[in-house]
């Protein structure tokens, strides 16, 4: 499986790093899809109000940032939903294929969105590999455990005596 995320996580941030890059060197191009995005986010949100065109070279910053730690395996689940978090707006505005009139401008759109969509399911998938280690939720709740030996000890030496081995050998596991 090792062998498998050095290849399967690149090629997944290629294309938002070369997405993000394109942003932050030509926000002019992306700035008419981008534009009903950037006026909600800044209505919403006052801080983001400022010029459209900075937020679009932030956002394709944050995106070729977030694809080169993916790609090369620094902080990948973080990356993976920094990446995923970007890609959801920027996948509605630029995809929005119920708003075409046109059925082959509708029909490309809806592709896009799919691939869009495709690519969110691989981001969330690496969001939660744990390169087969325990998750973060299942150490914290399994941690009082290895704090207390003589415990474990006490309820191993139930368990062997009950007869149930099963939970004898979990024990003995860690």
């Amino acid at each position: 499986m090792a062998v498998l995320r050095k290849f399967a996580r690149p090629l997944l941030a290629a294309p938002f790093i070369a997405r993000g890059l394109r942003t932050v060197r030509r926000p002019d191009d992306a700035l008419p899809v981008a534009q009903p995005v950037v006026q909600a986010l800044g209505d919403r949100i006052p801080a983001l109000a400022g010029d459209p065109k900075q937020l679009l070279r932030a956002t394709g910053a944050v995106q070729a940032a977030a694809g080169l730690l993916l790609a090369t395996g620094r902080a990948p689940r973080l990356a993976a939903l920094t990446l995923a978090a970007t890609l959801v707006p920027t996948s509605l505005t630029a995809h929005a294929f119920w708003t075409a009139e046109d059925p082959e401008e509708r029909a490309r759109q809806r592709a896009g969105f799919l691939t869009d969509l495709s690519a969110l399911g691989g981001l969330l998938i690496a969001a939660a590999d744990t390169h087969g280690k325990p998750s973060l939720a299942y150490r914290s709740r399994h941690a009082f455990d290895h704090r207390h030996p003589v415990k474990n000890a006490r309820l191993h030496a139930k368990a062997v005596t009950a007869g149930t081995t099963q939970h004898a050998k979990a024990l003995t596991h860690w």
